[in-house]
């Protein structure tokens, strides 16, 4: 009796280590050709059972390095040095290019510490990025953070001192699916900086504009945390799904890519939102099946 109790207790921990080999043969077949290389990690937080190819591998994070800069504004808030709605000034000088809407406001322009924090989640926008890195200590400051959770690859390389020559092979942030998945799990369960900071970056994950990804293939009435990184050779994505029959986590990391075509039929784009629906199709097989 007590051998049987010891087991049904033992049963639990093992499946929440458990690798699904049906789900990893099945993510094998379907990346199978592309022109690039990928990693991928996939864990169902119910279970705990995941998948990972070259899962520890590393990868550019483009924008996806905006997370843990999240995470760094967060630990500043934590400690009363900044408010989420402090007062900021918007200034030319910190003006830069690319994806987002503060490189058009008007030089002397009031705004807050909230605005950049949405606009950096919601629309990836590069000039409050940058913004808010320094604002949260650097790059060096958020690297130290990301040791603390556990994250021994993830880091910020731009304007990190240092880091000049990592960030010449991987640009502004590095990571790994495994790690870069993991974090945003912390953040779910309330593990990063303190449960209502945890809390309120959640929320601020879940409200992005570019939803032509990944979450094109997860119907529009459940709610997924996400965050894209882009640039010419390298397309990522990572997406905590919360799917009504248990939350699952994805990240799906490419680099080397031969199709750099800023396009929708961008192969890696294409395999990305394949990716997001055959996943679906898997973890909610009695669920609206995902549009292909």
């Amino acid at each position: 009796m007590y051998r049987c109790l010891l087991l049904l207790l033992l049963v639990p921990a093992l499946a929440f280590s458990q690798q699904d080999h049906k789900l990893e043969k099945g993510l094998k077949e379907l990346i199978a050709g592309f022109n690039g290389d990928i990693g991928i990690y996939v864990r169902n937080l119910k279970t705990g059972r995941y998948a990972a190819i070259h899962a520890d591998s590393i990868f550019p994070t483009a924008s996806i390095v905006k997370i843990p800069i999240l995470v760094g504004i967060f630990d500043k808030m934590e400690r009363n040095e900044l408010t989420y709605h402090q007062p900021l000034l918007y200034r030319d000088s910190i003006k830069y290019g690319g994806s987002g809407l503060m490189q058009f406001f008007k030089d002397s322009t009031a705004t807050e510490l909230s605005v950049l924090l949405a606009l950096m989640m919601s629309y990836s926008d590069n000039t409050a990025s940058i913004w808010n890195q320094s604002l949260a200590g650097g790059g060096q400051r958020i690297n130290e953070l990301m040791a603390q959770y556990g994250l021994n690859v993830t880091r910020v390389n731009s304007r990190t001192p240092g880091r000049a020559d990592i960030w010449k092979i991987y640009g502004w942030g590095m990571t790994t699916p495994r790690e870069m998945a993991e974090l945003v799990v912390k953040i779910r369960n309330g593990e990063v900086i303190s449960k209502a900071a945890s809390e309120r970056m959640y929320r601020l994950m879940t409200h992005g504009y570019y939803d032509e990804g990944a979450l094109s293939r997860i119907p529009p009435y459940v709610q997924a945390a996400h965050k894209t990184g882009s640039v010419d050779e390298s397309r990522s994505e990572v997406v905590l799904v919360n799917a009504p029959h248990g939350d699952y986590v994805f990240y799906a990391g490419t680099k080397n890519n031969k199709d750099q075509r800023w396009t929708d039929d961008n192969e890696a784009q294409v395999l990305i939102r394949n990716i997001s629906a055959w996943l679906w199709n898997y973890f909610e097989p009695s669920s609206r099946k995902a549009v292909k």
